[in-house]
């Protein structure tokens, strides 16, 4: 006596790993080994000028900080939206006191020059 209700959860796993399968087996076929520099970006369309694993120039160091002092104050502020009608005033206080130290981190690149493209 075989249980009615896996059948439906065999079915799917079985479509889920044929579908895996097949997929693995076009992108072996449409792989091309000799070349990988000349395969084709997916999404810029223009040939890749040096490999993947390269190294950055340092002036883009800065650029990240900033993007991740940014990246910082949204993930947080999101949040914080819905505690302050609960926290009131210390939870304001807190906030621009986060900001005042992010702000400190931008004013310090800026500062540095991390704006100047030049």
């Amino acid at each position: 006596m075989r249980d009615a209700s896996w059948q439906p959860v065999a079915l799917l796993s079985a479509v889920a790993l044929a579908g895996v399968l097949l997929l693995r087996v076009l992108g072996a076929a449409a792989r091309s080994a000799r070349e990988p520099l000349r395969t084709g970006a997916f999404s810029g369309g223009l040939e890749p000028a040096q490999h993947a694993v390269s190294r950055f120039h340092v002036r883009w160091y800065p650029v990240t900080m900033i993007f991740l002092a940014f990246d910082m104050e949204m993930l947080f502020m999101y949040p914080w939206t819905k505690v302050v009608p609960e926290m009131g005033a210390p939870a304001v206080i807190e906030m621009f006191l986060f900001l005042s130290i992010l702000l400190a981190g931008v004013g310090y690149a800026w500062r540095e020059g991390a704006f100047r493209w030049t």
